[in-house]
C-alpha cells in the first residue's frame, strides 16, 4: 500500500481502538419514492452528526457539494459513487473516484449486490473503480450486499431482500476482496461466532452496516456490541443514528460502544438517553 492511500485510511481509522464507527447518509435513492425526516432535514443531520464528531460521514456527491463545506475538514469525508437497488432498477454510477479526490475524501464508497444473475455487473462496477481509484491512491469502501430472492432461485423479477445468513454474507466479503476492495462493509449476519469467522477469513478490514432501524436504541448498540465482540473493525450506521430524535447523543452513544467497548444500555446512559 502507498503513502496516499494509507494517509487516508489512517485518517478514517485514526481513533485507538484501531476501529471505525462512522455514519452514512447516502440511502436516498434505495428508498424510491418519499424521504424519511432525517434524510429530508439534511442540512440539520449533517450538523448534529458533525458535533458528535463520528469517524466519517458518507454521502453522496449532490450532499457533499451543497451541504459539506461548512464541515470540510472537521470529519473525514467518503463520497458514496453508487445509484444502486437491490432489485437492480437501478445500476448506475452518480461519482467516481476522481471526484472523491477533487472533492478532498479520504476514501470513495460504492455498493455491489451479491447473488443472482447480475452479481457480476456488480463486481464489474466495483474493479473498475478500485482500477481508477488506484490512479489517486483514493481508497475503496465495498458496500456488498447479498440478496435473498423470494419466491423463486436468483431472479430479480421476485421481490428482493438482503440476505443475513452467515454463508451469504460471507460470500459478499469474498467478492468484495477478489475485486480489491480496501475495506469491505458488510450486514451482520446475527452471530457472533459466525461474524467472527467472516472477520477472521477476510484479509482486508471488514465493517458491519448498521443494519434495518430497530425497535429501540439499546437494541441497535447491543448488535454494535457483538459485532465489537466478532473482531470487525467497526461499523457504519444509518437509520439507527439519523432516524432518530437526537442524533448527536445517538451518535455519541455508537461511539461509546464501538470505541470504549462500553455495554449498551450504560453507554445510552453515559450520553443522556
Amino acid at each position: 500500500m502507498n503513502t496516499g492511500k494509507l494517509v487516508r485510511l489512517n485518517r478514517i481509522f485514526s481513533h485507538p481502538s484501531g476501529r471505525l464507527c462512522s455514519v452514512a447518509v447516502d440511502h436516498f435513492i434505495v428508498y424510491g419514492e418519499g424521504l424519511p425526516d432525517g434524510l429530508r432535514r439534511i442540512k440539520e443531520t449533517i450538523g448534529a452528526l458533525v458535533e458528535a464528531r463520528p469517524d466519517a460521514v458518507t454521502m453522496n456527491i449532490g450532499i457533499a457539494s451543497s451541504v459539506w463545506p461548512s464541515y470540510a475538514g472537521l470529519v473525514p469525508l467518503i463520497l458514496q459513487g453508487s445509484l444502486m437497488r437491490p432489485d437492480d432498477s437501478a445500476m448506475e454510477l452518480a461519482a467516481t473516484p476522481e471526484d472523491a479526490m477533487r472533492m478532498g475524501a479520504d476514501a470513495f464508497a460504492v455498493v455491489g449486490f451479491v447473488r443472482g444473475a447480475s452479481e457480476a455487473k456488480y463486481m464489474r462496477t466495483i474493479a473498475d473503480c478500485v482500477r481508477e481509484a488506484a490512479r489517486f491512491e483514493m481508497p475503496v469502501i465495498c458496500h456488498m450486499y447479498p440478496r435473498d430472492f423470494t419466491g423463486g432461485g436468483h431472479n430479480v423479477s421476485f421481490h428482493t431482500e438482503i440476505s443475513y445468513r452467515p454463508e451469504d454474507v460471507a460470500w459478499a466479503a469474498r467478492c468484495a476482496v477478489e475485486v480489491g476492495a480496501d475495506v469491505v462493509k458488510v450486514p451482520y449476519c446475527g452471530d457472533v461466532k459466525s461474524y467472527a469467522q467472516i472477520v477472521a477469513d477476510c484479509p482486508v478490514r471488514l465493517v458491519a452496516a448498521g443494519g434495518p432501524k430497530t425497535r429501540d436504541l439499546v437494541e441497535a448498540l447491543a448488535m454494535m456490541a457483538n459485532v465489537v465482540k466478532s473482531g470487525a473493525a467497526g461499523a457504519t450506521i444509518g437509520r439507527n443514528i439519523w432516524g432518530t430524535e437526537k442524533i448527536t447523543l445517538t451518535t455519541r452513544a455508537f461511539k461509546a460502544v464501538v470505541h470504549d467497548g462500553m455495554a449498551p444500555a450504560e453507554a445510552a446512559r453515559s450520553v443522556g438517553l
